[in-house]
């Protein structure tokens, strides 16, 4: 077993995650419910197309917020990868590439936007079709958002779960908070796969239900990297104190053990 503290590169790193998973929980939030929804006009595909058109620059506003977020769950993947490296190497890459298709497919939905933006466009190409079927077809796109997301739900709960048992191992936070991550991040992926089976299971458990937990959990855990930081391994503490091989100030400022 090697003894190795937490480093600079972590500590800075524990920052920006915190900020980038605060910044994409708003960031999402703004988009779908403050500029999308109020766009969608249910069982209306017409009004719902002239919506889109008469506010096309919200519309566009709404399709960069999820170009935005897809940036920004790279940049978290990065920032704990680096910090839960030293705890297992082949995990923490492991859950990165999990969290790097979620961004990937939320890419995919900025696509769907602009392809529903350019069906009600004014294309001399497009003129060949009714108008109300390029309505349907802008609907469909957008609508496409939905699979989207949940194709993508496994991918994003697996990442969590790997992460919050990491976390659980490493102790950079309290194990309490860590054992909730991976409590809740598996209920994600449990969720999303029956989902994904079974479509009309959101009838038993709502579908706000699959991940709220989680992004709840997500939430503590961004305040507490931002504000607590990394704190030193427990079995670490207690190794040094029991050997009395150090005391100086810079192995008692967070030592982790590593596996």
């Amino acid at each position: 077993m090697t003894i190795s503290k937490i480093d600079n590169s972590q500590r800075t790193a524990a920052k920006v995650a915190g900020f980038t998973y605060l910044f994409g929980m708003a960031i999402v939030v703004f988009a779908n419910y403050v500029l999308l929804n109020p766009l969608i006009v249910p069982g209306n595909v017409a009004e719902t197309a002239r919506n889109i058109v008469a506010h096309e620059r919200q519309f566009r506003l709404t399709a960069t917020c999820f170009l935005l977020y897809s940036a920004d769950v790279v940049l978290l993947l990065a920032a704990l990868y680096v910090i839960l490296r030293p705890v297992n190497r082949g995990l923490a890459l492991i859950g990165a590439l999990f969290r790097m298709v979620f961004a990937l497919l939320w890419l995919l939905t900025t696509l769907n936007m602009l392809s529903a933006l350019r069906l009600l466009g004014s294309a001399s190409y497009l003129q060949v079709f009714e108008a109300d079927r390029l309505q349907v077809l802008a609907r469909l796109y957008v609508a496409a958002n939905f699979d989207d997301y949940y194709v993508g739900l496994p991918f994003f709960g697996l990442a969590a779960t790997v992460c919050s048992y990491l976390w659980l191992k490493s102790n950079y936070i309290p194990r309490a908070l860590a054992a909730v991550g991976v409590i809740s991040s598996a209920w994600c992926v449990i969720c999303a796969f029956v989902f994904l089976i079974f479509p009309h299971f959101n009838k038993i458990v709502n579908d706000y239900w699959f991940d709220s937990p989680m992004a709840l959990f997500e939430m503590v855990l961004s305040f507490w990297l931002l504000f607590k930081g990394l704190r030193p391994g427990v079995s670490c503490r207690a190794s040094v104190s029991d050997t009395g091989s150090d005391s100086s100030p810079s192995h008692r400022d967070g030592l982790q053990s590593v596996e």
